[in-house]
């Protein structure tokens, strides 16, 4: 089964648009990398230590899907048997920008855009080089260049940014990647604790807190215009202290 923080984020995609037609992304997370002056990065050992990450974290080819039998959702790790291929366990994608206003435009589709992942599938994570006015014919990025590293929040999170950089950093210098036997707790494993756990007192708290709330009904807040007929979320949010 899926973990309630993963169902919670799956449900929340869904019930905020349509999901055939979602208006704008709210769980992409991309992380923007550019080079110092004078350094240059491999593209090709770049890849080679993308793989052996991405197939080290099974969260980065896990794919989840609601089951109507068990009326759960659930994951399930994509293999290189179920795909047929390695290199579609993510994609790498190359651009070219020459203005502030295009790679803008760039790192704000990386944030906004709805279709670069396809949770069904296990596409969860994608890798973007953006080149300075032409693709590189040496295959090395310079320190105009940028790198976007996106991932789906419901297989990811900031703390496990850590733990990405240093695995491809290890891929990247070394040609390998080692595997700590230790680590036997997967986070399907964790999942499937997190389920057996007993939530009757907690459910029966909420019941209780929650028993004369509408929840079908909207809040009767003061709001300073009227609600549209027709609903169009922008993703957007704002804090308030």
């Amino acid at each position: 089964p899926a973990s309630f923080a993963q169902a919670r984020i799956w449900l929340d995609e869904r019930i905020r648009f349509d999901p055939d037609k979602p208006q704008t992304a709210i769980y992409n997370m991309p992380f923007v990398y550019r080079l110092h002056s004078d350094h240059t990065l491999s593209i090709k050992q770049l890849r080679h230590a993308l793989h052996l990450t991405v197939n080290k974290h099974l969260s980065l080819h896990t794919s989840l899907h609601f089951d109507t039998q068990k009326n759960l959702l659930m994951q399930q790790v994509i293999t290189h048997e179920d795909k047929n291929n390695n290199d579609n366990m993510f994609s790498i994608i190359e651009t070219t920008y020459e203005t502030d206003e295009k790679l803008n435009e760039i790192l704000h589709d990386e944030k906004r855009n709805p279709h670069l992942f396809d949770l069904a599938q296990g596409l969860v994570f994608r890798c973007h080089i953006i080149y300075h006015k032409q693709i590189s014919s040496n295959h090395l990025l310079s320190d105009k260049d940028l790198l976007i590293f996106n991932f789906h929040h419901a297989l990811f999170d900031f703390p496990s940014m850590d733990i990405f950089l240093h695995d491809l950093n290890q891929a990247y210098t070394t040609g390998q990647l080692l595997y700590d036997d230790n680590t036997n707790l997967r986070y399907l494993d964790y999942a499937v604790i997190e389920q057996q756990m007993s939530m009757t007192g907690a459910s029966m708290f909420w019941l209780d807190t929650l028993h004369d709330c509408k929840l079908d009904q909207p809040l009767s807040l003061p709001f300073d215009r009227y609600r549209l007929a027709n609903e169009h979320r922008t993703g957007r949010g704002t804090s308030i202290s």
